[in-house]
């Protein structure tokens, strides 16, 4: 990590205290609610996986604020496999966690799990991905995905010169050749995130000033299983070699740095970045690899979600639930499970590129400059 433990956990804390100045549809009261028998129980953290780093920051992030907070953490990850992360919530339930916080793989998988805990009275949060078809998830935390999606394909018009940078329409005329990347069909943001990048390119593609070549636009098409870079790469490679013999591909909407890395490889394989320049291609999360490639030039862009950010949110309505406080929300409306909608905090992402690393990334201290040398 790039802080020790108790700085980052300081850090936290004080950004969750200031946050609190955001406007939102239910308020935490002034004053913090006595400790109950809750102080100091345990708090079950599951992420997916350590193969993305992002998931690695939000782990340790949320554990050295809670332990701040004079909870104890049991804190798992599953590496993208289902039945793992099953037996690693139900084990915290055993053990006798006093609340769940739950990133799950597959956000239909855990109906039963969630059901022990409710029965238990345990509290659940959804971090990052709601988890569906259960009325027993309390709370979920996340960034606002459909505007991800959007500033990913407004960052691909931009690159390609339909947008300028101020929104404002370029003086690229088109037409340009895209093709389209979707996130895993079991993350109930991959639908989110596709759509609001759809919202956007749908009059461009109307009027042709975008073609998708290979005719492949719908969700289920274009999405990766478990966001996996090495199947993207493959997809990009068949994409070049069934419908690019005699065209160059101009822009990939990709939905995540990882996916991103892998689709260039393929590009790369190809010849782009050498007899032809690579196309824009966008990304999510502002991983180093993806940044480092942002400054040689390669990857066009990302979207950045500060995850210190969110781990303050979710840790400040963990502390209010085991409290017995009314955790503070900004969302009733949105975020539908297919049993309840879900009292939601969204956070605000933000397209990096270039032009702006340096202000977004290095500045508010995410990266040390040794880490993107």
């Amino acid at each position: 990590m790039r802080f020790s433990r108790l700085a980052a956990a300081a850090g936290i804390v004080a950004l969750g205290a200031a946050m609190t100045a955001c406007g939102s549809s239910t308020k935490t009261s002034e004053q913090a609610a006595e400790p109950g028998d809750n102080a100091g129980g345990m708090v079950g953290v599951t992420m997916p996986t350590k193969s993305s780093e992002r998931w690695i920051h939000d782990g340790n992030n949320i554990k050295a604020a809670l332990e701040q907070l004079g909870y104890q953490v049991d804190l798992q990850y599953a590496e993208n496999d289902i039945p793992t992360q099953v037996n690693q919530i139900e084990n915290q339930i055993t053990k006798g966690a006093k609340l769940l916080v739950v990133a799950s793989i597959d956000g239909t998988a855990l109906t039963t799990q969630l059901q022990e805990a409710a029965d238990r009275k345990i509290p659940v949060i959804a971090y990052d991905r709601l988890i569906r078809n259960s009325p027993n998830v309390g709370y979920y935390a996340t960034f606002d995905n459909f505007k991800v999606g959007v500033q990913q394909a407004t960052s691909l018009l931009t690159g390609l010169g339909l947008k300028k940078a101020d929104g404002t329409d370029g003086d690229a005329q088109g037409p340009f050749n895209i093709e389209l990347f979707a996130g895993s069909p079991d993350d109930n943001n991959a639908p989110y995130v596709f759509n609001g990048a759809m919202s956007v390119l749908k009059p461009y593609l109307d009027s042709g000033k975008l073609v998708v070549r290979s005719g492949q636009l719908d969700f289920g098409t274009v999405a990766i299983l478990r966001w996996d870079p090495a199947t993207a790469q493959r997809r990009m490679e068949d994409l070049l070699t069934k419908t690019y013999g005699g065209a160059k591909v101009q822009g990939v909407l990709s939905p995540y740095d990882g996916l991103s890395i892998g689709i260039l490889s393929a590009l790369k394989s190809n010849g782009y970045g050498v007899a032809e320049p690579y196309p824009v291609v966008t990304g999510q999360d502002a991983e180093v690899a993806s940044v480092k490639s942002i400054i040689a030039g390669e990857q066009y862009s990302t979207v950045h979600k500060d995850t210190r950010q969110l781990a303050a949110v979710t840790v400040k309505m963990a502390d209010a639930a085991l409290r017995g406080a009314q955790p503070e929300v900004n969302n009733t409306t949105d975020y539908d499970n297919g049993e309840k909608v879900v009292p939601s905090y969204l956070l605000q992402p933000v397209i990096v590129g270039k032009d702006n690393y340096q202000k977004e990334l290095l500045d508010t201290g995410y990266y040390t400059p040794e880490q993107l040398k």
